[in-house]
């Protein structure tokens, strides 16, 4: 498959059947139809606007829609998003609150690199800048990256992480959300024993694979029933010419979508149809439930093949993270090293992407750090969704995460406000 024919093809079928669509929708909305006592038609209707609607947003970044924060002071405080700094495959991006001073805390969300935008993190961003200075990390589209720009793999990762690191100094709190969990415990151990004034205060590990042997799922025990071979052959293909990055082999969006729907197709599957029967009969609105939500989670971005497949095969199948032998440069990165950064875990007893387990096996690989500096928590009810953007985040973890940063930040921070968003 790896040929930009295919790239295109795909492409095209989205193209379309968002043309289909849009096509129905005109018809079957024409205003001579009204006379006609017949559901079909406004059904025909509401299938193309959804249609039209959802094939659209597969190929549009989503916008971040903070547009101010409140203040313990009783105002509303506009949010600028600036670019710290700018890298070709990914920035460090800051949620400025104008008119604010600083709260003490200031925090770096690793946003995971696993086919959506890092706008999925929205509503944690927005849980988050109450009683916190953001910062996140905007991984960019692979496909709009230039052939000559060169590779970007999980080692490439790491080094972004470390830089982004030390660009904020070391009173960084790192939450790292899902994907990113394994390499953010690694970059924090990279700087450890390379430079260790540059360590964060402390690490937060979000849902994330560190051992995914601990407690197989679906997803992490995809690495052993697939070859490495296989996945070249049939997942990786070449950009195509309408873009920047014609030529690049990458991980399409448009392919990682219709894994991730598959896994849950009869739930997306009936989603879809009530939320033709909503449009059809008016209920429907612009920023409705299921708009709301699947804006964001149809709108997907292409991986590099060196990202996606050093990932399955060195964090999943090798298992280089959980043995403590991953090799950064050719020199292996110790996580024993790590001594003073404080480190919690957080897992979803319902999460079936990354399962209970899996990412506080971190605490076992950190030899070198006290007990007391390590913390683990586990939201029994919660999936993976719910432990970073969901009602368990906001109401259980969210404040517990904020109490763990301020328990190793000192008396320098501002009372928390209480404001989840």
């Amino acid at each position: 498959m790896r040929y930009m024919l295919t790239y295109d093809l795909m492409e095209s079928m989205r193209v379309t059947n968002q043309w289909m669509g849009a096509s129905a929708r005109a018809m079957c909305s024409y205003p001579a139809f009204g006379l006609v006592a017949n559901p079909l038609i406004q059904m025909t209707a509401a299938w193309g606007e959804v249609t039209e609607r959802s094939f659209a947003r597969m190929v549009a970044k989503p916008d971040w829609h903070i547009d101010s924060v409140p203040g313990d002071d009783g105002r509303d405080h506009v949010v600028t998003v600036e670019t710290v700094v700018e890298r070709p495959f990914g920035d460090l991006i800051r949620f400025e609150v104008q008119g604010r001073a600083p709260t003490g805390r200031k925090v770096l969300l690793v946003a995971p690199m696993s086919g959506h935008y890092a706008t999925l993190l929205r509503k944690t961003v927005l849980s988050l800048l109450p009683d916190a200075d953001v910062y996140i990390t905007d991984w960019h589209n692979a496909r709009d990256i230039p052939v000559s720009v060169g590779k970007f793999d999980i080692e490439d990762y790491t080094h972004y992480l470390v830089d982004f690191m030390r660009e904020m100094g070391p009173d960084t709190n790192v939450i790292a959300v899902c994907q990113p969990a394994p390499l953010a415990l690694a970059a924090t151990a990279y700087l450890a024993e390379e430079a260790p004034d540059a360590q964060p205060r402390t690490l937060t590990l979000i849902g994330g694979p560190i051992d995914p042997d601990a407690a197989a799922t679906d997803v992490t025990d995809f690495g052993r029933r697939v070859t490495m071979g296989q996945l070249e052959k049939f997942v990786i293909q070449r950009v195509g010419f309408k873009h920047e990055g014609a030529g690049r082999m990458v991980y399409p969006g448009l392919q990682q979508l219709s894994s991730f729907m598959a896994m849950n197709a009869e739930k997306h599957a009936k989603a879809f149809s009530d939320q033709i029967v909503r449009v059809s009969k008016g209920e429907a609105t612009d920023h409705d439930k299921h708009n709301t939500f699947y804006d964001e989670y149809l709108a997907v971005m292409d991986m590099t093949a060196e990202f996606y497949l050093s990932t399955v095969e060195r964090i999943f199948k090798k298992r280089e993270i959980a043995k403590n032998v991953f090799v950064v440069d050719g020199k292996q990165v110790d996580i024993g090293k790590i001594t003073t950064v404080a480190v919690k875990t957080v897992e979803g007893g319902k999460d079936d992407i990354s399962a209970p387990g899996q990412c506080v096996a971190a605490l076992d690989l950190l030899t070198g750090l006290p007990d007391t500096k390590k913390a683990s928590y586990l939201e029994p009810d919660a999936g993976h969704y719910g432990i970073f953007a969901g009602k368990s985040w906001r109401n259980n973890i969210r404040p517990l995460v904020l109490e763990f940063i301020d328990a190793n930040a000192g008396s320098n921070v501002v009372p928390i406000s209480g404001k989840a968003g």
